[in-house]
């Protein structure tokens, strides 16, 4: 029996200690040094980190991720079908306006440009000959006439004369006409025989671009407008970005946009808003917006991965407070407010207007706030709840002191 009343005493003893160290605290209003203000049957102080409500600066920015592109891109194709004898540049190539990239085969093309320069030859001996025949008609058109009038020749030998004058005039004509044809097809083959040279060509202001890409490799049979080369633009290049409808509206051509490349961790990149397309896509109700970024140094290339930031609005000596103490209560946000006009300090709940929200502080925009805010522990309060104010490190998270 006494085995039994010793544990039984242990364990009342260990529960009485467990029930007054969890015990809350009731103080009597009405005792001799109660705090103003302190409302009976009140919960034990809650252990809380506090800030200073602050006036700053605050900038509200967007952010955006996207890839680079060339300004601009050229593939250089053959305008005819034939076999790739020589190319002369490579990947990464720097080439100007003018340069012979890449040449065709040109001995099918060569034989077109001789047959109908033989034409050509062939048509004017024509001409001649023609002209020619016409000549003689004429001449014995005026004999026969002679002849008509001294009532030598009939009055159908001077018909056939002029109606032979006239077949003449006609076969001249002909001759003439393909002359010009042959003429024409004479310029189409050397013009044919040009395109068998590929060379660098491009609209713009811009004297030398860089070969991105190599499609064909010598010796292949290309037809008439497959890529054989790429040519892009590296200077300067466009970030491009799709937006959603709530940020469209706050974007402006000429903003200024930050830009941070992977390949460049801790740099920054100057750019400039300079198109927004006028539509949005239907699949992802966002739209296109396109960021000119200088390359001067050709450290930037096309298709890297950017985050880019632009700046839509800035606030001078805004009202701010800590991220952190924004809290939600009843769907409105607020923050707790330290009252420490009595003895023991409460945290009173205010609802406030948000604005700008700028990395780990955010504005508040109504009402005037003044005083300390509640950063860490606020989630175990309540209007007019008690607090203990203490450092960051001596709170885990559950308003509890370690």
């Amino acid at each position: 029996m006494n085995k039994l009343i010793l544990p039984a005493l242990l364990l009342v003893a260990f529960a009485t200690v467990l029930w007054w160290l969890n015990a809350p605290e009731t103080p009597d209003a009405s005792a001799p040094g109660a705090a103003p203000g302190a409302v009976q049957g009140s919960s034990r102080a809650v252990a809380v980190t506090v800030a200073e409500v602050e006036s700053r600066e605050m900038r509200e920015v967007l952010r955006f991720t996207g890839s680079l592109v060339a300004a601009s891109r050229v593939e250089i194709t053959p305008r005819v079908a034939g076999r790739l004898d020589r190319v002369f540049v490579d990947i990464g190539d720097t080439v100007r306006r003018g340069d012979l990239l890449a040449r065709l085969d040109t001995d099918a093309f060569e034989q077109e440009l001789q047959q109908s320069r033989a034409e050509l030859a062939v048509a004017r001996a024509g001409l001649a000959e023609a002209e020619a025949s016409l000549e003689a008609a004429r001449r014995a058109l005026v004999r026969t006439r002679e002849l008509r009038a001294q009532r030598v020749a009939s009055q159908s030998e001077l018909e056939a004369a002029e109606t032979e004058v006239q077949a003449q005039a006609a076969r001249l004509e002909l001759a003439r006409s393909q002359i010009q044809q042959r003429e024409a097809a004479l310029a189409g083959a050397q013009i044919r025989l040009s395109y068998t040279e590929l060379r660098a060509q491009w609209h713009g202001d811009d004297t030398e671009r860089l070969v991105a890409e190599r499609y064909a490799d010598e010796g292949v049979i290309l037809q008439a407008n497959s890529p054989v080369l790429a040519l892009v633009e590296p200077n300067p290049l466009r970030a491009v970005v799709f937006v959603t409808e709530r940020d469209y509206a706050r974007l402006a051509p000429g903003q200024e946009a930050i830009l941070r490349a992977e390949a460049y961790p801790g740099e920054r990149f100057t750019g400039a808003l300079s198109r927004l397309a006028p539509e949005f896509r239907e699949t992802s109700r966002q739209a296109r917006v396109e960021i000119s970024v200088p390359n001067d140094e050709l450290r930037l290339r096309p298709g890297m991965f950017v985050e880019a930031s632009i700046q839509v609005s800035r606030v001078e000596n805004a009202t701010v407070v800590p991220l952190d103490a924004l809290v939600e209560r009843e769907g409105a946000p607020g923050v707790f407010l330290l009252d420490e006009s009595g003895e023991a300090p409460l945290a009173r709940f205010v609802p406030v207007g948000t604005g700008v929200r700028e990395g780990d502080w955010v504005e508040i925009r109504s009402p005037e706030l003044q005083g300390r805010v509640v950063t860490l522990g606020h989630h175990l309060l309540s209007d007019s709840g008690r607090v203990r104010v203490v450092d960051a490190e001596q709170v885990d998270g559950r308003g509890a002191r370690r």
